[in-house]
């Protein structure tokens, strides 16, 4: 393929910036009120001084940057919604999809390692946890100084959690645990585990379990296409002691984890909007820039029509996420609600970028551009914290009455 023409490269100069401007076709800044606006352009900023200069190296070399951490307790990503008493942000829930939708803007597994700590360590810790848990992790987990991570996926159970074989036993003074889990975002790095197992009665409790403990592993998942920038592993437990205290004392059962994802996936709502926008941008961009047949690709209908499709789905994406967090505001979001969101907002995500890569043509498969990154980085997101199928499935069953998956 050849794209050595001056018109590719002054096109490939000024992409190679961070010029991001966020499409708001319907004005919907006007539902938004001066918080969260403020709190958006901070991650904005944050975003394109702290990640878009150096995702694509870090991508290409699968690197996870763990400066990045700090960074991003500083800037308040960990735990918007937890309360300032316990160094989160006390903020609503549409300014943590803002927070999300900027950073997956950047990149998804950057998204991945926020949405991780706030909504599967720090919410289930504060939500399900007694003071003094809260107390003595969450300000830890909120200025990036501790990093977490959640056990839920075993290698045989994935979407059907309630199956899994990770187990403990009450020992008297300490909980014997032993299991493992697997496609865990930020296990090899972090400090402290909310893992779900079962006791001897088959119940499912969440324990917290701290690196260090005797028998507590955490193997790191290589040779991944997808998410490179995100350190992912496994959790492996053998004989491990877990002090008592350590059991989340405030909910038991399957509900209590999937409390946990309810929260994630309405992240995910927002983030993957983040990575649809700035395909979309992107290919705009580009579509004025590139010249063939004597005239921008973009004059052509072909070009015009894409860009009017990806336009129109970004729109009603901001839409869905908006009302969805002013109902997770008032407490009123269902978890069909938020699947409904997942599923649409990664799928067309999914689409636009795949779009804007054929509107690059070969530049697109490229790192000077971010498109196959989100692209690849897609096809992850659609399938982590409920697969595209299961929250169809969550949907019939909302809509029928009829558990298709049991």
């Amino acid at each position: 393929m050849s794209v050595n023409t001056p018109e590719a490269s002054t096109a490939q100069k000024r992409i190679s910036t961070d010029a991001f401007e966020a499409p708001d076709f319907y004005n919907i800044d006007d539902l938004l009120n001066e918080e969260h606006k403020l709190v958006r352009g901070a991650i904005r900023d944050f975003v394109k001084r702290e990640i878009t200069p150096y995702i694509e190296e870090w991508a290409q070399n699968a690197h996870f940057p763990y400066e990045i951490v700090r960074k991003f307790g500083e800037v308040g990503a960990f735990g918007p919604t937890i309360p300032q008493e316990y160094g989160g942000g006390g903020m609503d829930y549409i300014s943590y999809g803002l927070i999300m939708q900027e950073i997956e803007r950047g990149d998804s597994g950057m998204r991945s390692t926020a949405s991780v700590q706030g909504s599967l360590v720090m919410y289930p810790i504060y939500k399900f946890g007694n003071e003094e848990q809260r107390k003595k992790y969450l300000p830890k987990l909120a200025s990036g100084e501790w990093l977490g991570c959640f056990g839920l996926t075993e290698p045989n159970h994935g979407s059907n959690p309630g199956g899994m074989l990770t187990n403990f036993k009450d020992m008297g003074d300490h909980y014997l645990l032993n299991g493992s889990k697997m496609w865990i975002s930020n296990s090899p790095h972090a400090q402290v585990a909310v893992v779900w197992a079962k006791d001897e009665s088959g119940r499912i409790h969440g324990l917290i379990v701290e690196r260090g403990m005797e028998g507590f592993s955490t193997p790191t998942t290589h040779n991944k296409w997808s998410l490179r920038a995100s350190a992912t592993g496994e959790l492996v437990f053998q004989d491990v002691k877990v002090p008592k205290e350590n059991l989340l004392p405030n909910k038991s059962g399957l509900g209590a984890p999937l409390m946990c994802l309810d929260s994630a996936r309405y992240g995910i709502s927002w983030g993957a909007l983040g990575a649809a926008m700035d395909c979309y941008d992107t290919a705009r961009r580009y579509a004025l820039e590139r010249i063939q047949f004597d005239k921008p690709i973009g004059a052509f209908q072909l070009q015009q029509k894409k860009l009017a499709e990806m336009l129109t789905e970004i729109t009603k994406a901001q839409l869905v996420c908006w009302r969805l967090g002013s109902l997770m505001d008032q407490g009123k979001a269902t978890t069909a609600q938020i699947s409904l969101a997942k599923r649409n907002n990664v799928e067309i995500a999914l689409q636009i970028a795949r779009e804007a890569r054929q509107m690059l043509g070969g530049m697109g498969i490229t790192g000077d551009y971010p498109i196959m990154r989100h692209m690849a980085n897609l096809e992850s997101v659609v399938t982590y914290e409920g697969t595209h199928d299961i929250h169809l499935l969550i949907l019939g069953h909302e809509i029928t009455g009829i558990p298709a998956f049991k």
